[in-house]
């Protein structure tokens, strides 16, 4: 197996992969950015090239999501054969299903067989299963178990509640000593990590999917405003002004240092807090995220306002114009099947999408929340990829710079679910 270096810049990155061709591997993957993500892949590809006899070249892409789907548009819509398997985002199947392979083709109709139904059925465009599950993601609350204890508070439920503990107990530490202490950390940055944090504020203080369903906008309103005043009302006080630059990375070092109270991140995080040089391992919790307020913004979104998750994870397709079609296929078959996922689940955190494996007492063991937020997992809300299709990109980027345009104390939450409104009015014109 090899690995090209880490380019930042999609373009140069299309240039390299160009560039630079496989030479003597059977087949190229992207599958990893960075870190945990890509140790794994590496060590999953490794696996199979000893099983098959096959070499694998694994091409690292950009961290950011968002960079990640312009580089592929770039190399797909080149018709370019550099890359034989892609890590797709859950909302992606739809923008790129013309250029990737039926799975069903090379694997069979019982391809899918074990997997979460409604995953198959994201990935399944137009009777075609563009891409295999792999793993599958929600947004989660981490805390310090510790310091709640210590301040004898429960873990939060309302999202006034966790800004309240957050302040008290930021405070506390920091008076103590710990002048690096932040209340809460969050993906703040620009991007469609952004977006998924948005839409749990949203959504969880009755404030709606954005788009719903039936196509239609319903961003502008009182309870959306809301929810992202609340959230810029935390920047420089209980979170940081960097957080506005976060990733899930950037987040997830500040509390594995010691220095947040809670952090919204993907399950994940969970093996990484716990590992030997974390310096919060045995010191954290994990429950759902919290909600909005229970009285008059309960009712009226119709009734109690209930945490609100983004549904996330990645999976696993193949290029139309890979050289190596069946090849390709049987990778992505090995890298999704029960064996791989277990191992990812019980040494990083990464949530199955074979519902057999939340059964399993050495996944529950390893990963007990797997088994305590499982509805969660199951019941996450759907960013609006599907109803919206070839325009969700324009959709979320729209979003994502809105909020942050509100975090960054630019504009109100009011003003700018207004613009956003018209924005997206424009972007569907009569429909999508």
């Amino acid at each position: 197996m090899q690995r090209q270096p880490l380019i930042a810049s999609g373009l140069a990155l299309l240039g390299a992969v160009s560039a630079t061709p496989a030479l003597s591997a059977d087949l190229t993957i992207s599958c990893g950015a960075v870190g945990a993500e890509l140790a794994l892949c590496e060590q999953g590809v490794e696996a199979w090239e000893a099983e098959t006899g096959h070499e694998v070249e694994i091409v690292s892409t950009p961290n950011s999501s968002t960079e990640r789907l312009s580089l592929y548009q770039q190399i797909l819509s080149a018709r370019s054969d550099d890359i034989d398997v892609l890590q797709i985002d859950v909302v992606w199947p739809g923008l790129l299903a013309n250029h990737l392979l039926d799975l069903q083709e090379t694997l069979g109709k019982d391809a899918a067989a074990g997997h979460f139904e409604t995953i198959v059925a994201n990935n399944t465009v137009d009777g075609r299963l563009v891409a295999m599950p792999w793993f599958t993601d929600a947004g989660v609350l981490y805390y310090r178990k510790d310091l709640l204890e210590q301040h004898g508070v429960e873990p939060p439920e309302t999202w006034q509640q966790l800004t309240d503990i957050a302040t008290e107990i930021q405070s506390a530490e920091r008076e103590a000593g710990n002048d690096k202490m932040w209340g809460y950390v969050f993906q703040g940055r620009a991007y469609e990590g952004l977006t998924c944090n948005a839409l749990e504020w949203v959504a969880s203080q009755g404030g709606g999917t954005l788009v719903d369903a039936d196509g239609e906008i319903t961003i502008d309103n009182e309870n959306a405003a809301a929810a992202l005043d609340l959230a810029a009302s935390w920047i420089g006080e209980i979170a940081p002004q960097g957080v506005l630059n976060y990733t899930e990375e950037e987040a997830r070092g500040i509390f594995q240092s010691g220095n947040a109270v809670f952090m919204r991140n993907w399950p994940y995080a969970w093996s990484l807090a716990q590992s030997e040089d974390s310096e919060v391992a045995g010191k954290v919790g994990v429950v759902k995220l919290p909600h909005g307020p229970d009285g008059a913004s309960a009712a009226a979104s119709g009734g109690e306002n209930q945490s609100a998750a983004a549904l996330g994870g990645w999976n696993l397709a193949v290029s139309r114009y890979s050289e190596h079609p069946d090849l390709a296929a049987e990778l992505v078959a090995f890298l999704t099947g029960e064996a791989e996922q277990k191992r990812r689940a019980i040494e990083a955190a990464y949530n199955p999408t074979l519902t057999s494996l939340y059964k399993d007492e050495e996944v529950l063991e390893a990963v007990p929340f797997f088994g305590t937020l499982y509805d969660t997992f199951t019941n996450a809300v759907a960013r609006p990829s599907a109803v919206t299709g070839d325009n969700y990109g324009r959709v979320s980027n729209g979003f994502f710079n809105a909020v942050h345009e509100v975090l960054s104390g630019n504009q109100s939450g009011a003003e700018a679910v207004s613009d956003l409104d018209s924005e997206l009015s424009r972007i569907k014109r009569r429909r999508w």
